[in-house]
């Protein structure tokens, strides 16, 4: 299985810093992920606050553990 390099909580930092005004492009150089990975996780996350994003941590292991 293929290694996560970017936690939930950081991903989540780099969306906050794009709504505050920071530049795609200069987030995706100073963290070092691409345009096209930022774009992902904007649709997966967004509008999401810390409490939606424990409880689809949650969902996710629950299904894990169902399968």
């Amino acid at each position: 299985m293929k290694r996560k390099r970017y936690s939930e909580q950081q991903i989540f930092r780099f969306l906050k810093e794009a709504e505050a005004g920071v530049p795609v492009t200069e987030l995706c150089r100073q963290h070092g992920f691409s345009q096209s990975a930022f774009y992902k996780w904007k649709a997966k996350y967004s509008g999401m606050d810390v409490a939606a994003l424990k409880r689809l941590k949650e969902l996710e292991t629950e299904n894990r553990r169902l399968k």
